[in-house]
C-alpha cells in the first residue's frame, strides 16, 4: 500500500488540461477568441444599424451605411488590438 501523496497522479503543481486557472489552457485561448470574433461582430452590427439608421433620416443612402462600416472596422481593429496585447 502507498501512503497518502505518493499517488503518481497526484502531484502537486498538476493542473488539469480543461482548468482555466492554469495560464496555458487551452480553455483561455478559446475565450480570448471567443472574445474577440464578438467584439467584432457586436461592433460591425452597431456600425451597420447606424448607418442605416442615418441613411434612413437624412435620406442619403448608401453613404451613411457606407460610413457606418468604416468607422465600425476601424473600431474594431482598435478594439481588437488592445485586447491581443494583454496577451503579448
Amino acid at each position: 500500500m502507498s501512503a497518502a501523496g505518493d499517488d503518481p497522479g497526484d502531484q502537486e503543481g498538476h493542473e488539469p488540461p480543461g482548468d482555466a486557472s492554469n495560464p496555458e489552457s487551452p480553455m483561455l485561448g478559446l475565450g480570448a477568441f471567443a472574445a474577440l470574433g464578438s467584439t467584432i461582430a457586436v461592433i460591425e452590427a452597431v456600425g451597420v444599424v447606424g448607418g442605416i439608421w442615418v441613411d434612413h433620416l437624412l435620406s442619403s443612402s448608401p453613404w451613411g451605411l457606407l460610413i457606418g462600416i468604416v468607422l465600425a472596422t476601424v473600431t474594431a481593429v482598435v478594439s481588437v488590438m488592445k485586447q491581443v496585447r494583454r496577451f503579448l
